[in-house]
């Protein structure tokens, strides 16, 4: 006779320990987009720039270190106010050259004298657009005192074209004067230097020297 079989034991089924499926109790449904991976956007503000561009600086000036006796921050606070105090310096220097230089231009406006040289040259068509022979009393201005004042860009316009000059000096124990009208522009003239026509250099001085000192004034 055989022996008894043990009872049998009833079989649940196995719970189920994760589903994929929507109506799972528990399950929340992701929000859209959240379940794509994040690529961090490196851009010129990113958080990525600025740690790259603060790690660079750091290899270069590690913030540990002291530089001649003193903290990264102070060196660098001390690098931005000497750059300021140059940058003021080269801007003060710039606008006081321009204004310096506007200064001892001889411009109409009073009854200053001016010292300079006296030169010559042929005049034919000049500057104001007005054509002159070598026997007319005319002079050329420097170029630095033409273009001072002028408007626009024909120069035949300028306010300096027709206005008049009286230059003095002494000529062989003498003194001599003569009244020119400004008809050209002097390239090779510095500011206080007059160029006139041969005529009228000759009775200043010997033309032979070629260049002399002169005072002038305007009329």
């Amino acid at each position: 006779m055989s022996a008894p079989a043990p009872p049998s034991k009833e079989v649940k089924a196995p719970t189920v320990a994760h589903t994929n499926g929507n109506n799972a109790p528990g399950w929340e449904i992701p929000e859209e987009g959240t379940a794509k991976r994040r690529h961090p956007h490196i851009g010129i503000g990113s958080s990525a720039t600025r740690w790259a561009i603060t790690d660079r600086f750091d290899r270069m000036l590690p913030p540990h270190r002291r530089y001649f006796g003193r903290s990264r921050r102070t060196l660098l606070i001390a690098a931005a106010i000497v750059f300021l105090c140059l940058l003021a310096l080269i801007i003060g220097l710039a606008v006081g050259l321009t204004k310096k230089k506007d200064r001892f231009l001889p411009l109409p406006g009073g009854a200053q004298t001016f010292s300079g040289d006296l030169t010559y040259y042929n005049p034919a068509l000049g500057a104001c657009g007005i054509a002159s022979t070598d026997n007319d009393a005319v002079v050329a201005v420097s170029h630095y005192t033409f273009d001072a004042v002028q408007q626009g860009t024909d120069p035949n316009s300028n306010p300096l074209c027709g206005r008049k000059i009286r230059a003095n000096r002494v000529n062989a124990g003498k003194q001599v004067s003569i009244d020119v009208t400004v008809v050209d522009r002097c390239t090779g003239c510095e500011p206080r230097d007059i160029d006139v026509s041969p005529a009228m250099f000759r009775k200043m001085a010997d033309p032979d020297l070629g260049r002399v000192p002169v005072t002038w004034a305007w009329l």
